[in-house]
């Protein structure tokens, strides 16, 4: 009976201290968790998920757990279940998830059910109202997502993405940081030479440590003058990436401010002469800008071709280089199917935005020749698709008149839309220089006027195509 007696205690004793030593771990857990130290919370959240799958807390902390240490998939199970118990900070979560997958309308969902819970508790919403928009913006952002034709692509070492970059020689030339200025520096960033080897653009680490942008002169054989890049820009953020087309105007960085996506995203700029500075970046869309890291646009206009850089789905480390073939008119996916474009901002197959049966064998092979200085640029008067099998080039081409007198007022409309953009450009300049706060209203209302001209203009073009089009299928199928 002794004996009996002392075995109980004795398992008493030692349950009493696995529950002290399990909640002084829970504790500390919760602690790590609280502290942002995810990847050392995450064994124990794991542990008491498995003992016990239905307690909400848990789920909410492991799952959270899980998807800041990158282990997004694995995440939605438990953030799933957190959701359905009304884990406020689960709904935040589900929504970051919703947002990685290009399910922005659930993402958005998700994220009024928790600002609506913020406000019962009467906790701060500025965040989460500011997410919210940063959500719509990528909703609307996928609706109107552009036609892209991309051909080709090419997972690399996110430190060697260049190597798949080849320009014309009129284009100017890349390198990175580190092999342009022949620096140990662990600087990220690349270096864009213009063709007339007289200047350069690169970005590096300021004193408040974000990247930014600078450029310097070729002065007696040296590279001198340095100068930031000044931009009306979220000056907090990094930017980094320029490209600098022939023009020596249009600027292409790689910014994680400007209301980006995430991470890098896509932007492009273009130099006031009058008054040494840039305008205010213009976001680009989907399919080149996306939830995860976008950077370093190059266009070849010798070629023809484009390249940028996505980290979209790919493993720590590696990124996927896209080639593409730049859409002139910037016309937009034409479908009423919301998967479809969801698939297209997402890139989440190239072949989806090919031309049936088009050969790109030509053009995927010009990507990566050196093509010298002085060399014809690759011409073609336009590129109307008539069928899926059949795309027109020149004029020759059109075999019905009726089709192409519909096809040359679409280009001449276009030509007006290029005139109108150009005088955008130059309303907006003059805005960013107007010292006077009337005169900048009466530019500003020029620009309003200009923009809904413009808005007019693009579905007239896009009905002419249409028109010729179903005019050249008719006289073709005579």
């Amino acid at each position: 009976m002794k004996k009996l007696a002392t075995k109980v205690l004795y398992s008493v004793g030692i349950a009493l201290l696995c529950g002290s030593l399990q909640a002084q771990t829970l504790n500390e857990a919760k602690k790590l968790y609280n502290e942002g130290q995810y990847a050392e919370a995450k064994p124990t959240f794991e542990k008491l998920v498995k003992q016990s799958p239905s307690n909400s807390s848990y789920n909410l902390w492991y799952g959270v757990c899980c998807f800041e240490t990158g282990e997004i998939e694995k995440s939605e199970k438990y953030l799933t279940f957190a959701v359905k118990r009304r884990q406020i900070e689960a709904f935040r979560y589900m929504g970051e998830y919703q947002f990685l997958h290009y399910q922005f309308e659930k993402a958005i969902e998700m994220y009024e059910q928790y600002i609506k819970f913020l406000n019962q508790k009467k906790r701060d919403t500025e965040a989460a109202e500011l997410r919210l928009d940063q959500l719509n913006d990528a909703q609307r952002m996928m609706e109107r997502v552009e036609n892209v034709q991309i051909i080709d692509s090419m997972v690399v070492d996110k430190a060697d993405f260049l190597s798949a970059y080849t320009l014309s020689e009129e284009m100017g030339t890349l390198a990175t940081y580190a092999d342009f200025f022949q620096t140990g520096e662990a600087i990220q960033s690349d270096v864009f030479m213009n063709q007339k080897g007289d200047k350069i653009y690169y970005a590096r680490p300021t004193d408040e440590g974000r990247y930014a942008l600078f450029t310097k002169s070729n002065l007696l054989d040296q590279w001198a003058d340095e100068k930031a890049l000044t931009m009306n820009s979220d000056s907090g953020s990094n930017h980094n990436y320029p490209f600098v087309m022939p023009d020596g105007v249009t600027l292409y960085f790689a910014s994680e401010g400007d209301n980006s996506l995430g991470g890098y995203d896509l932007f492009v700029t273009r130099y006031n002469m009058n008054s040494d500075t840039y305008l205010a970046p213009e976001q680009l869309g989907m399919p080149f800008n996306s939830p995860y890291n976008d950077y370093m646009m190059v266009y070849d206009e010798v070629k023809g071709l484009g390249w940028f850089v996505s980290d979209r789905f790919q493993p720590e480390g590696k990124a996927c280089v896209y080639l593409f073939i730049p859409n002139e008119t910037h016309s937009r996916v034409e479908t009423e199917d919301i998967e479809v474009k969801r698939a297209r901002a997402a890139i989440c197959s190239i072949q989806e935005s090919w031309v049936a049966d088009a050969d790109y064998s030509g053009q995927i092979q010009l990507a990566h020749e050196a093509i010298p200085y002085g060399k014809p640029k690759i011409e073609k008067d336009f590129e109307f698709v008539i069928q899926d099998d059949k795309v027109y080039y020149t004029w020759d081409e059109i075999k019905s008149p009726e089709a192409k007198s519909i096809y040359q007022k679409a280009v001449a409309l276009k030509k007006e839309i290029a005139v109108l953009e150009k005088k955008l450009d130059a309303l907006r300049m003059d805005y960013t220089a107007a010292a006077s706060t009337g005169r900048k209203e009466q530019i500003g209302e020029n620009i309003l006027n200009s923009e809904e001209k413009l808005n007019n203009l693009l579905p007239q073009v896009v009905e002419l195509e249409k028109q010729a089009r179903n005019a050249e299928i008719i006289y073709l199928n005579k």
